[in-house]
């Protein structure tokens, strides 16, 4: 499959380049998306607490 180890190298460094590459791809898009924030039983806001007396 490798004639040489600088082959063997060289394909190890393309496909580490390429994960790289796609690592920051998906970083770019989490960031472009806004981010989602749980929502509770009651909808998007959650009842401030009340304190029995």
């Amino acid at each position: 499959m490798f004639s040489n180890s600088a082959d063997l190298m060289l394909a190890l460094h393309r496909t580490y380049a390429s994960e790289l590459r796609a690592d920051a791809a998906r970083d770019r898009l989490a960031r472009s998306l806004p981010r989602r924030h749980p929502r509770g039983w009651l909808g998007r806001r959650n009842p401030a607490a009340r304190t029995v007396r």
